[in-house]
């Protein structure tokens, strides 16, 4: 398979990804192997390629804005089929154990894993995903509708459902980014008068 892969970080002009061809990976128990669609570009991929974040291993494939099709299932997997399509997100994996998971709020989970930074992302052809962190995308949504939506759509919703907000209300943000301009739709359709 293609993929762009980091094995030190630099400056995005330098070009610090390079085209690589790699085996196709084989999902484990609890995992699929997704056909990848689309992959968007997040400031934290940047941040990866640039080292402003450092990942535990190099070489590392970044991307966790990914759109892909479900291509073979791994043992143990229920409520995913091969065919569907389906998103991948920043959040990876979480222990499904702790006080912060058991309280919904698994992105505080210690032994949190992120795609693109712990394990291959997509900036590749081929991605295995935890099938408990995959999200089945609605036909409505293009490819490239939805790969925002899996990391500045997740944090402007999760956003918003952590401040109580109810339809209606008003909101004050301060800070314009891909969240928020993504947070500020949703308040308007709820009827939200926003500041």
């Amino acid at each position: 398979m293609q993929a762009m892969q980091l094995f030190k970080p630099a400056p995005v002009e330098e070009l610090p990804l390079q085209p690589v061809d790699l085996n196709v990976p084989q999902p484990a128990s609890g995992q699929v192997l997704l056909r990848v669609q689309v992959c968007g570009v997040c400031r934290t991929d940047l941040h990866i390629c640039e080292g402003e974040l450092t990942p535990p291993h190099y070489p590392i494939i970044p991307g966790h804005q990914v759109v892909g099709i479900v291509e073979m299932l791994g043992e143990d997997v229920q409520g995913l089929e091969i065919g569907q399509r389906v998103g991948a997100a920043w959040l990876g994996k979480t222990c499904g154990k702790c006080a912060f998971c058991m309280r919904g709020e698994e992105n505080l989970c210690p032994q949190a894993r992120f795609t693109g930074f712990h394990f291959n992302g997509g900036y590749a052809e081929w991605m295995v995903a935890e099938a408990g962190f995959v999200y089945p995308l609605p036909a409505e949504l293009s490819e490239r509708q939805a790969a925002p939506l899996l990391c500045a759509g997740i944090i402007g919703y999760r956003a918003l459902r952590k401040s109580g907000l109810q339809p209606g209300e008003r909101l004050g943000l301060y800070g314009f980014g891909a969240s928020a301009h993504l947070a500020i739709q949703i308040a308007r359709y709820w009827g939200c008068e926003v500041f």
